[in-house]
């Protein structure tokens, strides 16, 4: 399978942000992050990708279906509770670009789209001189019963791209899981970089 990875512009993303929405909730709904996603909600969580000035949406196309989606912005732009962490530790958040999320259907991994959508994020920071890096990881308890005999974490791909967990650091944010009728906080680790 052929791909091509690249950004999109406000008005590519504003046209396929249904698209986008429903990739999410199919990959989501996966280990670790058990989401039990919905279109309205998506739509609005979407739209603050819409409203930052300097945020960034990486597309992964095969052919013209769209197969993996990267989203970014300046750290401030996003919920408070993710810089919160980052405040406390004395970091201004105007110097962090955040990764939020990147999205892949299954049979498209491995096959170097991570790279290239990390590869856009990290130059856009630069472009905007931003000095770090960050994203969060959903942290779930290792005797989970919904956890996957052969899940493997993605944490020697992040640290061979140069981002470390900041030990003992960790945001919080809701969502709500397959089965649950509302809505939980999690526990996400903090990963970080220098640019």
């Amino acid at each position: 399978m052929s791909t091509e990875v690249h950004v999109l512009t406000r008005e590519a993303f504003a046209a396929a942000l249904d698209e986008v929405a429903r990739l999410r909730i199919a990959v989501f709904r996966d280990w670790p992050y058990l989401y039990d996603g919905d279109l309205e909600y998506e739509r609005r969580y979407l739209s603050a990708y819409l409203d930052s000035r300097d945020s960034l949406v990486v597309g992964a196309f095969d052919g013209t279906r769209l197969v993996g989606v990267s989203t970014a912005a300046p750290m401030e732009d996003h919920a408070e509770e993710l810089g919160a962490p980052l405040l406390a530790l004395g970091y201004a958040l105007e110097e962090v670009y955040y990764c939020a999320e990147s999205v892949l259907l299954p049979e498209y991994r491995g096959r170097g789209i991570g790279h290239a959508f990390f590869d856009a994020r990290e130059a856009k920071a630069r472009a905007l001189g931003r000095k770090y890096m960050a994203f969060c990881s959903v942290k779930r308890p290792e005797d989970h019963p919904l956890r996957p005999v052969s899940f493997r974490t993605n944490d020697a791909f992040w640290q061979g791209r140069g981002y470390a967990p900041l030990e003992g650091v960790f945001a919080e944010y809701g969502w709500r899981d397959i089965g649950a009728t509302e809505e939980t906080r999690k526990q996400l680790q903090v990963w970080f970089r220098a640019l």
